[in-house]
């Protein structure tokens, strides 16, 4: 992905502190699939205790967190301690 300015790197602690707007930001449905997979992925390694890099997005804009992913729900990522990242606000998911 090339983004035209970094993220801002941010600890998991302050991801509860945050705001995510409702809406997708992934446009087609290669790069929604894509996601998911590596979701499911990262979950599978949280459980070794393997940190991973997600890219995100809240309402202040582009953001990543480097943590172990505890679970995928339906519609959020959960990490330690708890913190929820809304799946639909991911754009990319480093393993």
């Amino acid at each position: 992905m090339n983004e035209i300015h970094s993220p801002l790197l941010v600890d998991k602690e302050i991801i509860g502190n945050l705001h995510f707007p409702e809406d997708e930001i992934l446009t087609s449905a290669e790069s929604k699939e894509k996601r998911e997979y590596e979701l499911q992925r990262a979950a599978s390694l949280g459980t070794d205790k393997v940190k991973i890099k997600i890219l995100f997005e809240d309402s202040e804009g582009l953001k990543q967190v480097e943590t172990t992913v505890w679970a995928v729900t339906k519609d959020r990522v959960v990490l330690k301690h708890g913190a929820t990242i809304p799946i639909k606000r991911i754009h990319e998911i480093k393993i």
